[in-house]
């Protein structure tokens, strides 16, 4: 503690030293003390002769308390994309965003080569009602270019007074030119839960989010359905799909909800505080039926934890696309009473020892991003019924084969609104009927 006090003092007197001119030296060499060694005072002199050049030198003068916050966001920024310096505004927003109900577009976003990336439009919110989608990359907010803006920067321009309008201008994959997208800034009141039976037997659950409360509404909406459907589920499907997590905590008390034993997620990282390791409690609310997780590039985070626990316990088969790939987590450290820090402290793994950071978790059935359209019937097809003499169906005109095929019928008008969900329910199906077939 002695030698931490003396180092502090030392910068100190660098700073209030440098009202005087800053002397010309000759160039120093960069530190090579590793990590756990002494703090490299030459490299501390360099900033403090950095910054009284710029209070000295810069067009208009500079205030100091800025320069220092933004030092530390520069120091910050520049370990990872999820690290960051939270003033008093946006220390408030992280935790009331964490609780459900926020201001803005509801969209999740990250920083990618100095320019703001969507990770993912939140549900019923005016960013996925305009239309922008996981990938897309902002360039301007208004008037106001992206390039050069912190992400905090960029945040706080798309966000406003509810009522108020935005346009940005995007940049998408697969187009060639930029495009303007205007939405409606509004109070972001989020339900991380939305649950229905896609047919009897068949549940469906979406979660949007990882927040304070998922997990019980989750529950509740479970077993809601179960009382809706009068007998337990045959299938269901879990929908993670733009789902940019959320708290950690959430996501291993909703993947115990589907787990009996075992692993579901571990950290690792440098101090004793990051080494966590989370077990399920048996306690399936499914009973062993059988589980589709629809994950795709917005599924991040919490959701990547989730899917990967399942997906590694064989409990799940995942479907649809590579996930986002963030595998860090985040610690909300506080500085006072109105800042913090979010600093990455730890990696997640799979119960298997996976990483995710940057890999991302890869589906057991990918799916390719596509929409289906009904085919019109080619009326030149000949068929049996249209032979000259063809015989008769003796069950033709029974009640029973008159009646359409609802099931069917049910089935393709899912797939035409929803592939990946269609598909996930047709898996079910076969996977229920192997269950009967087998006496189970």
């Amino acid at each position: 503690m002695k030698r931490r006090r003396i180092v502090l003092s030392g910068l100190l007197c660098l700073l209030t030293g440098l009202v005087t001119p800053a002397v010309a030296r000759p160039p120093h060499p960069l530190s090579q003390d590793p990590i756990e060694g002494d703090i490299p005072l030459e490299e501390l002199r360099v900033f403090a002769e950095v910054y009284g050049r710029i209070r000295q030198g810069y067009v208009e003068p500079v205030n100091n308390r800025k320069l220092l916050r933004d030092a530390i966001r520069g120091m910050l920024s520049g370990l990872d994309p999820h690290s960051a310096y939270l003033d008093e505004d946006e220390f408030n927003e992280l935790r009331v965003g964490t609780s459900g109900e926020f201001g803005g577009l509801g969209i999740e976003v990250g920083m990618e080569d100095g320019l703001v990336k969507v990770i993912a439009p939140i549900d019923d919110t005016p960013a996925q009602r305009a239309g922008i989608r996981t990938g897309d990359v902002i360039i301007r907010i208004d008037d106001q270019a992206v390039k050069g803006l912190t992400l905090s920067e960029a945040v706080k321009l798309m966000r406003g007074k509810p009522g108020t309008k935005i346009t940005l201008q995007i940049m998408r994959k697969g187009r060639e030119a930029p495009f303007s997208v205007t939405a409606e800034r509004t109070i972001i009141k989020t339900r991380s839960v939305k649950a229905r039976l896609l047919e009897p037997g068949f549940a469906y659950v979406r979660l949007s989010q990882f927040q304070a409360n998922t997990d019980d509404d989750m529950r509740e909406a479970v077993r809601n359905l179960r009382r809706e459907n009068k007998g337990p589920f045959r299938g269901l499907v879990l929908d993670l799909r733009n789902n940019p997590g959320g708290i950690l905590q959430t996501a291993v008390t909703v993947a115990d909800a589907f787990l009996s034993k075992g692993t579901i997620v571990y950290t690792r990282g440098r101090v004793h505080d990051s080494q966590l390791h989370f077990e399920a409690t048996p306690d399936d609310i499914l009973d062993g039926a059988p589980m589709v997780v629809l994950v795709n590039g917005g599924s991040a985070s919490a959701s990547e934890v989730v899917a990967g626990a399942l997906q590694d316990h064989h409990r799940a088969v995942v479907m649809g696309q590579q996930t986002f790939g963030k595998g860090s987590v985040q610690t909300i450290i506080p500085v006072n009473d109105k800042t913090a820090i979010k600093l990455t402290t730890a990696r997640y793994y799979t119960p298997k020892g996976r990483s995710i950071q940057a890999e991302g978790i890869v589906p057991d059935i990918p799916l390719e991003m596509v929409e289906l359209q009904r085919a019109t019937e080619d009326k030149s097809l000949l068929r049996e019924s249209q032979l000259v003499h063809h015989l008769d169906n003796p069950t033709h005109h029974s009640d029973k084969a008159a009646q359409p095929d609802d099931t069917t019928t049910h089935d393709l008008s899912l797939i035409e609104k929803d592939y990946p969900l269609g598909e996930a329910l047709l898996l079910l199906k076969g996977v229920a009927i192997l269950h009967l077939q087998d006496g189970t």
